[in-house]
């Protein structure tokens, strides 16, 4: 329960200190590329069910739905401003909805992409299906786009086993020196 309220209290604190930079970004996404400023993407969630989840679309809107690792060439396919917001983590910031509605959690297991069975089935063979899917988390700070899917899933069954709160305060003060450096995002 104290998890859930943090994760409210702090979603509308963030939202609200960065609503001047959301609606920055979204004329800048809107300005640079035709397509609306979000892209909705089918996500797995707790107990594996699917929830939408927004982003600020970096990518152009004929984009296929997989990972970015499987595109035949990753850069071909962002829009003008797509790399920054990917490198800046900017992209991100729409998902504050989905902390405030309680699909996620400020820290949890990224959610896998609807289509990435392998994740899933190594996720809920480990029981980490159980868990909110996070923002950021233990597999984030430790590789990111960098990791390949069964150490992504061993990070994710570490932090099943770890969390408390302060791993939590610790994971998301080590994103927020990640994202600052720009560190780990290959695309």
């Amino acid at each position: 329960m104290s998890k859930r309220l943090f994760d409210i209290v702090l979603s509308v604190i963030a939202g609200l200190l960065l609503l001047p930079l959301i609606i920055i970004t979204t004329i800048l996404v809107r300005l640079t590329s035709p397509g609306p400023a979000l892209y909705w993407s089918d996500r797995v969630g707790r107990e594996n069910k699917i929830f939408k989840m927004p982003k600020f679309r970096s990518m152009k809107t004929d984009t296929p739905a997989v990972a970015t690792h499987l595109l035949q060439d990753p850069q071909s396919v962002l829009t003008p401003i797509g790399q920054f917001l990917r490198k800046s983590s900017l992209d991100e910031l729409p998902q504050l909805w989905n902390i405030l509605k309680g699909d996620m959690s400020f820290v949890g297991p990224r959610p896998a992409l609807f289509n990435q069975d392998d994740l899933i089935a190594l996720r809920t063979e480990k029981g980490i299906h159980k868990l909110l899917p996070g923002l950021t988390g233990w597999a984030q700070i430790n590789g990111r786009d960098e990791l390949p899917i069964p150490r992504k899933v061993a990070l994710d069954e570490e932090y099943l086993h770890k969390q408390s709160f302060l791993f939590d305060i610790k994971i998301l003060w080590l994103t927020f020196l990640k994202v600052l450096h720009r560190e780990g995002v290959s695309h």
